[in-house]
């Protein structure tokens, strides 16, 4: 059963992703915070957290990643 927040949370949000291919949530009727664009996906809080879990399946930093290839 549904929290009585995420029952009364209506807001939009949206998927950013930074220039290390961190993902994160952000409400989409405001600006991207600095150095953060758009991954595609909008839609409720638990749609983008889901869409969040599927594609970022490496949680390291892309700069750790390639330091370690």
């Amino acid at each position: 059963m549904p929290s009585r927040d995420e029952r009364e949370d209506t807001t939009v949000y949206k998927v950013v992703v930074n220039h290390e291919e961190q993902y994160s949530i952000w409400p989409a009727d405001r600006d991207n915070p600095l150095g953060w664009n758009d991954a595609g996906k909008t839609g409720t809080r638990a749609e983008c957290l889901a869409y969040i879990e599927e594609v970022w399946t490496d949680m390291r930093p892309l700069s750790v990643r390639k330091h370690l290839q």
